[in-house]
């Protein structure tokens, strides 16, 4: 059995707003520290709440476009790239991974990198010189399914591969769009209660969260930017402590609160 200390991280990391690529805040220096310190990635794995599809599909292109999924944004943001190449080869593998474990994948050559891909990982790794690819979220996914992915993509972090599983941990994008400056309360007791229940590695209150959690519905009216937090739950070894990563809370309502597991000693 291979041992936590020679896995490569998992990290599930709130991507906040598209504005995030330029406005780095709180988080965006702690991700770069943390990407400074990261040895023998061999690529990085992006699971988005902005890739859902019918069923499982696996990113192959060789050199991923850098996707912009968003709208009414400024205009420099769509000027930005993030050129880092793929990973056709570990895609493949990727696939008869998930086949193994009762996820049949398809394999997609075009598919770019969205916003939940590249937009923390010009933080996290601002050279763009680590192969990256992304796996989708399938349509119709719930808690407990999420789980069952991360686990099923939880034995590519032998092989060096990171698990990125972008979302947020807050999501209202109509209060979002409310322009609030100060923290909302909600949103600040929300976020406390998942970090009770990460750091207790509490997962079945995770998997349970719409009945248990505070605030629940209203941090999220959806549920997909809530679900990569359970794919990374599921990829990491339950003697993994997390490190907590407090990116504070970005108008007033995106909590930006993000954890790794798996990092070397050196980085917390």
């Amino acid at each position: 059995m291979t041992s936590p200390s020679t896995l490569a991280p998992v990290l599930f990391v709130s991507h906040g707003a598209p504005t995030f690529a330029m406005e780095p805040g709180t988080l965006g220096p702690l991700l770069t520290t943390l990407g400074q310190q990261l040895q023998g990635i061999t690529a990085v794995l992006v699971v988005s709440p902005h890739w859902q599809t019918r069923g499982v599909q696996v990113m192959a292109s060789a050199a991923p476009e850098t996707v912009y999924d968003f709208g009414g944004f400024p205009k420099a943001l769509y000027s930005l790239r993030y050129p880092a190449p793929g990973a056709p080869a570990i895609a493949a593998k990727v696939q008869r991974v998930l086949a193994d474990a009762g996820w049949p994948a398809t394999l997609d050559a075009r598919r770019g990198l969205d916003h939940g891909a590249w937009v923390p990982l010009r933080h996290l790794l601002p050279a763009a010189n680590i192969p990256v690819f992304q796996v989708s979220l399938p349509h119709g996914l719930d808690t407990a399914a999420a789980l069952r992915l991360g686990q099923a993509l939880a034995p590519l972090r032998a092989q060096g591969v990171l698990v990125l599983a972008s979302g947020s941990m807050t999501h209202n994008l109509y209060e979002f769009r409310q322009a609030h400056s100060a923290a909302a309360d909600y949103a600040v007791e929300f976020t406390h209660w998942i970090r009770q229940a990460v750091t207790g590695n509490a997962v079945d209150q995770l998997v349970d969260y719409r009945r248990l959690a505070p605030h629940a519905e209203r941090a999220h009216p959806s549920e997909e930017h809530y679900l990569p937090l359970l794919v990374a739950m599921g990829a990491h070894h339950a003697d993994e402590a997390p490190t907590v990563i407090d990116g504070g809370m970005t108008h007033g309502v995106l909590s930006m609160e993000s954890y790794a597991w798996g990092l070397p000693t050196s980085t917390h």
